[in-house]
């Protein structure tokens, strides 16, 4: 305890303090892990991540260091565990950002305005799947509904205007093609 409050392992110790108090927040639910962290070389993977890790492994240096080092090189230690920290961070993130996906995750949202052909033998306001395609050309069959008096029949093509969350269906009307 009295090594990781003296100095130079208290430098990153309150840091670590710090970090172990937003996993905590992370944990229950109040703040999110969102954001990248380009800067210095740290892109691909949550800020949360990569910032604790470098806290981590700088607190950790120091503590080592500091049981090697003695006198006028006591004030060096800080400043290349840092330096070491950043180096180890960058090799152990880089596994990281295969885990973590690129750009937005697909959403059953994502299929509102897009086109979709009735699979069943009809859609009707409680009954109802058709097949949509998705942009990347994958397809999925889904449960649709249909409004007033609209009645669809295999084969139909119809347009998805709106996702019921709660009955987790798609609204569906006619679509007539222009050719």
């Amino acid at each position: 305890m009295r090594v990781a409050l003296s100095f130079p392992t208290a430098v990153f110790s309150f840091l670590l303090i710090v970090v172990v108090g937003y996993w905590i927040v992370v944990i229950t639910g109040i703040s999110d892990l969102e954001g990248d962290a380009p800067w210095l070389g740290f892109g691909g993977v949550p800020t949360g991540i990569t910032i604790s890790l470098l806290v981590a492994l700088a607190w950790l240096l120091t503590l080592i260091g500091s049981q090697f080092a003695a006198g006028p090189l006591l004030w060096a230690v800080p400043v290349l565990a840092l330096g070491g920290a950043w180096l180890a961070t960058r090799v152990l993130i880089a596994p990281l950002r295969r885990l973590v996906p690129d750009g937005p995750q697909p959403s059953r949202g994502d299929f509102v305005g897009q086109r979709c052909v009735i699979r069943t033998g009809r859609a009707t306001p409680d009954f109802g799947q058709a097949e949509v395609t998705a942009a990347d050309g994958s397809s999925a069959v889904v449960q649709v509904r249909t409004t007033g008096q609209d009645r669809l029949t295999r084969g139909q093509t119809a347009l998805i205007f709106e996702y019921d969350a709660d009955g987790e269906f798609f609204w569906v009307m006619p679509y007539e093609s222009e050719q």
